[in-house]
């Protein structure tokens, strides 16, 4: 029997550059909206969004500045 090596919860590294930055920014809008719908607001759910919303944009102030 062959070993099996499970990808579940692994993380893959940004790469360095525009497309990290570029995939930041997307997912942060995406974030940012999933926080701002009303189905969410006021939620546990929205305020989870709006956290990881939080961390991204810091993220990305770094990248930048």
């Amino acid at each position: 029997m062959e070993k099996q090596y499970c990808k579940v919860g692994t993380i893959t590294p940004l790469s360095d550059g525009e497309r990290a930055i570029a995939l930041l920014e997307h997912q942060y809008q995406n974030f940012v909206e999933k926080a701002s719908r009303m189905e969410y607001a006021g939620t546990k759910l929205g305020d989870f969004f709006e956290l990881k919303a939080k961390k991204i944009k810091k993220t990305l102030e770094n990248l930048m500045g």
